[in-house]
Parts: structure tokens; C-alpha cells; sequence
């Protein structure tokens, strides 16, 4: 559900430094807030909440002033990455030691956990306006995980942009009618399609990937493709990649794995999804288990019980409950990659 996070005119624009963070005083981070007196006040922000991440329109009649210092990120190390799509007037972003002027039909990051400037100015009608997503800088790591350059306008009419920023307006204006489910399917479809984008455009991505991680790349996408197969196996996964056994192993020893926990670990997990999302009468457990690679039902229910506690068919029975209780922690399972401690 839309909401509004806040709105300033000339009876309290003066408490915007105390009110920009909402009622709870929990969104963007702190900083110094600060508007410009003139003869129209009119700042406005409505929300959208879309799991951990809050998509923002911003609307303003009069020049606007954040400023977040090293000060502000000791005393609150709020980690968020901040999409910003600029619809009218003007953003002027120092940020990394650099200026940048992003205007109309530009995109740009801004990053929580750096000192940061922003002037948001308004055009000849006197308007401004952005569309901003916050999302928490782990949840989009999962989406790219290289370092992006902040603060650098970019063309958001190229068409990625446009699908994303289309999504997120269609998710602001429309998500009462959405499921959370799908609300949160389309949040990862837009963040997916500016991920793709960001990671191959030479003025954002700080470095490219490094032929290790190419290499690593194509050693998951093989295994995922093959993960049925179970004669899956090392020497298999190597020849297919172009690479020596020795590299493949050190490949996987760089990131704490080794091959059987990555094979074995991932079979688990699909495994798990699978049991979780079935009835007996869809597919059997025997079934599930042969189509994710084990080659007997016995093995495949040993190890699924040695990860998640209890075997298969008690997990099913009971699949609502403990999907409750995994969500609300760490997945066993990561500790057999994590821990290094392979599955046998």
C-alpha cells in the first residue's frame, strides 16, 4: 500500500530535518536535510514498501539540500544502494571525490555508506521530480555483485532502464492489486534488468570480471545444466570448462567449497524447493530424488536429514511450518559450503 513519508509547505518545512525519515524514523538514513525558503513550499514523498526495499516519489516545488558526512555513517551505518530515475528539474551529486548533473531521462546510485551531496533543483515550471528505489546494498549484491561507480548520470531511455523504471512505477501506482509474492517477483525482474545493464556499461562497473570468475561462472553453469546427471563428476565439469581438474579444485577452494559440497549442496536445495511446493500425488520422493542426480532414494534421504534434520518425508508432511522456520534463519545447509565440510 502507497503511503505518505512525508509532506512540507510553509507552516513546517522548518522540521523537515526531524520528519524526513517518516514517522518511524527508519527510512533513507541520517543526514542533514534542508529546504529552501521561497514563496511556494510544496515537498512531498509517498512510499511503497516492496519487502526490505521502498520505492520513493519525490515531488518538490522548491530546491532541496542532503548532505550525509562520515559523521552521519559512524553513527548510523545504514547500507543502501538508492536508484534514482529523474523525471523534471535537476540533481546535482558529489559523490567519490566528483560532480555529476543528472537531469530528465537520466539514471544514477547513489551510495549510503559514502559521503554524499545532493542538490535537487527544480525546472522552469518549477518542478522537480524523481522516482527512487532504496534497496538494502546486500539484496543488491545478490543481484551484482561488483563494485558500481556511484553518482554518474546515465541515459534512463536506453530500453533496460525504461523496463525497470516501468516496473517500479507500475509496482508504485498499481501493488495494491498484487500479491506479495508477485509484487516481489517483479522487484527482482527490474533489479535483474538494471543488474545486466550496470555490469556492462564501461562508465559504471569499477572492474571487470576477472578470469577467474569467468572460469567459475562456467563451472556453475555447467554443473546447473547437468545437475541430473548422476554421473556428474569432476573430471567431467573440467574437461567441459576447458580446465584441469587441479584448477577447477582450486577454483572452488578460493570461494571455501569444494566439488562434491557444491554438487551435493545444490542437489539438496532443489531437492528441498521441490519437497516444499509438491504433494505426494504430483511426484515421489524416489522421483525427486533420481531427477535431482542421487542414485538411490536411500542416499538422497540420509543426506537431506544430516542437513535439514529430518528426512524427507517428515519435512514434506510438515513443509508450511518449517518453510516458516528456515526463513527466519540461515539455511542449514550453507554451513556444508561455508564450514567447508563436504558431504559424502
Amino acid at each position: 500500500m502507497t503511503e505518505t513519508l512525508f509532506a512540507f509547505d510553509e507552516r513546517n518545512y522548518h522540521e523537515c530535518q526531524q520528519a524526513f525519515r517518516g514517522e518511524n524514523n527508519q527510512e533513507y538514513y541520517l543526514g542533514d536535510y534542508r529546504i529552501e525558503a521561497g514563496s511556494v513550499i510544496d515537498v512531498r514523498a509517498d512510499k511503497k514498501s516492496v519487502g526490505a526495499c521502498s520505492i520513493i516519489r519525490l515531488q518538490s516545488k522548491t530546491k532541496l539540500f542532503f548532505r550525509r558526512s562520515w559523521t552521519h555513517i559512524r553513527e548510523d551505518a545504514t547500507d543502501v544502494m538508492v536508484l534514482w530515475f529523474v523525471r523534471s528539474g535537476l540533481m546535482r551529486i558529489m559523490q567519490d571525490g566528483a560532480t555529476h548533473t543528472a537531469g530528465p531521462g537520466n539514471f544514477v546510485i547513489t551510495k549510503s555508506m559514502t559521503p554524499f551531496t545532493i542538490e535537487c533543483l527544480t525546472d522552469n515550471d518549477a518542478r522537480h521530480e524523481v522516482l527512487h528505489v532504496i534497496v538494502p546494498a546486500h539484496v543488491f549484491r545478490r543481484f551484482l555483485p561488483h563494485e558500481i561507480r556511484a553518482g554518474i548520470p546515465l541515459q534512463s531511455s536506453k530500453p533496460a532502464f525504461g523496463i525497470a523504471e516501468r516496473v517500479f512505477t507500475d509496482l508504485f501506482n498499481d501493488g495494491e492489486a498484487l500479491s506479495e509474492r508477485v509484487e516481489k517477483m517483479m522487484l527482482e525482474t527490474a533489479l535483474t534488468v538494471l543488474a545486466d545493464t550496470l555490469e556492462n556499461h564501461e562508465d559504471c562497473t569499477q572492474q571487470r570480471q576477472s578470469l577467474s570468475e569467468l572460469r567459475y561462472q562456467e563451472v556453475l553453469r555447467f554443473v546447473e545444466i547437468h545437475l541430473c546427471d548422476p554421473k556428474l563428476n569432476a573430471a567431467m565439469v573440467a574437461e567441459a570448462c576447458g580446465i584441469s581438474q587441479r584448477y577447477l579444485s582450486h577454483l572452488l577452494k578460493q570461494r571455501g567449497s569444494s566439488f562434491s559440497t557444491l554438487v551435493w549442496e545444490w542437489r539438496l536445495k532443489v531437492a528441498h524447493q521441490w519437497l516444499s511446493t509438491t504433494s505426494p500425488k504430483e511426484i515421489s520422493i524416489a522421483e525427486i530424488a533420481f531427477r535431482v542426480g542421487f542414485k538411490s532414494p536411500a542416499h538422497f534421504s540420509r543426506l537431506f536429514k544430516r542437513v535439514y534434520g529430518v528426512g524427507p518425508r517428515e519435512y514434506r508432511s510438515g513443509a508450511k511450518e518449517r518453510e516458516t522456520a528456515t526463513q527466519s534463519q540461515p539455511g542449514k545447509a550453507e554451513f556444508f559450503i561455508n564450514g567447508s565440510t563436504a558431504l559424502q
